[in-house]
């Protein structure tokens, strides 16, 4: 696997409000920008934000704004500046130059991440496979410094051999990686079917949302939980037993924003546990500002990993830390999604979807009977459709494994 560095960087976010992006989305992914660079490690110093029609084709932000994130960066001694969407080998090396330091964008940070949180040989494989085609169309920046200081006759040097050198080699670790993932996708395929054919439930979500925390507290386990994104990127697969009715509760890594393609698809073969699933539980933060984009999020998600037409059942949890402000009785300006209610996005989330909607705190326990009775009754419906002469009053061979993501 390529490797992280462990030293604590002061780093610099940069993003942009756009045409597609207001200045409330801008600030909340900066937000979420700040958040994953504190998972990698790293003490944010300051954000940068530049409205712009849309991200600079040479240098992503406007030449003025670059000029003063550069003095900045050189004032507070600030060892990298991160943007907040993925950068073009051209905006790289133009950035690199007139900052003169490191600089990542959110997808690179994304793969380190992953890279510090693999723990299996699967999850390495694939975050590996990832960085190698992530870094492949970037090979000119990584080799600037044997560049000539003119171009022209003669001036062809050692910098174009040995990126086709490294070129060669890059892909031929790409293609060494498929194949090992391939046969590690066939082994996982075969333990799949030895559970035979137990109801499955995949717990679904932005990442940190509370996903483990509920799997600790159906299953009574020990799955790590922890206040970071991609806590968990090990899909964990447990035998829950409610009242007397066993099935398979799977954890799966959560979702996020701007998710690079090349995870996505380096992972994709590991969320059959997801598409093979009877029942999904999308599990919401409803004390996230932004918790319907979330919800969107993961449907594209979901979507795109074609499990789009699984059973859902939307879990609403962290409902102790939800917050509103409360309107006056003569403030006559229509209501906002500030001014919701826990009661009002109780009866809008049940009125607009034809999905079931429940709201917990799996902190705090709150509700978790009700959670659990109306999941007995989901598997109990496909269980006796699945085994309509069998009393499930039996014993079940039990599973307990982890599963990268």
């Amino acid at each position: 696997m390529i490797e992280t560095s462990s030293v604590i960087e002061k780093v610099v976010l940069a993003g942009l409000i756009t045409q597609q992006q207001d200045e409330r989305q801008a600030r909340e992914y900066l937000d979420e920008l700040e958040f994953l660079a504190d998972t990698a490690g790293a003490t944010v110093l300051k954000k940068f934000m530049q409205r712009i029609d849309r991200p600079h084709p040479v240098t992503f932000v406007g030449q003025g704004k670059l000029q003063e994130i550069a003095e900045y960066v050189k004032v507070s001694e600030a060892d990298t500046v991160i943007f907040d969407d993925e950068l073009t080998p051209t905006q790289l090396r133009n950035i690199e130059r007139a900052l003169e330091c490191k600089v990542i964008d959110r997808t690179n940070l994304i793969l380190d991440i992953f890279a510090r949180r693999a723990q299996t040989a699967h999850a390495k494989t694939q975050v590996e496979l990832a960085q190698y085609q992530y870094l492949l169309p970037r090979l000119t920046r990584m080799w600037t410094h044997l560049e000539r200081q003119r171009g022209g006759i003669g001036m062809r040097g050692p910098g174009e051999t040995q990126i086709e050198t490294d070129r060669r080699i890059i892909l031929d670790k790409i293609a060494k990686l498929k194949e090992q993932l391939k046969k590690i996708d066939k082994q996982k395929a075969t333990q799949r079917q030895n559970r035979g054919k137990m109801i499955r439930v995949a717990l679904v979500g932005y990442t940190n949302v509370g996903k483990s925390t509920i799997m600790n507290m159906l299953s009574k386990s020990e799955v790590f939980a922890e206040n970071k994104l991609f806590a968990t990127l090990d899909t964990t697969v447990r035998k829950v037993v409610v009242e007397n009715l066993p099935f398979l509760l799977a954890d799966t890594v959560g979702f996020i924003r701007k998710l690079p393609h090349d995870l996505v698809e380096s992972f994709k073969s590991t969320l059959d546990e997801v598409r093979e699933s009877d029942i999904l539980v999308h599990v919401v933060d409803i004390s996230h500002p932004g918790f319907e984009e979330q919800v969107e999020v993961v449907q594209r998600t979901l979507k795109e990993i074609d499990a789009a037409d699984k059973p859902v059942v939307y879990l609403f949890n962290k409902i102790d830390a939800f917050t509103y402000v409360e309107k006056d009785d003569d403030d006559l300006t229509p209501s906002t999604k500030e001014n919701m209610s826990l009661e009002d996005w109780k009866n809008s989330w049940m009125g607009k979807n034809n999905s079931p909607s429940l709201f917990i705190s799996a902190r705090y326990k709150t509700n978790v009977e009700s959670f659990k009775s109306f999941l007995y009754d989901e598997v109990k419906k496909l269980h006796v459709q699945r085994f309509p002469f069998n009393d499930f009053l039996f014993e079940i061979p039990g599973t307990e494994e982890d599963e990268e993501w």
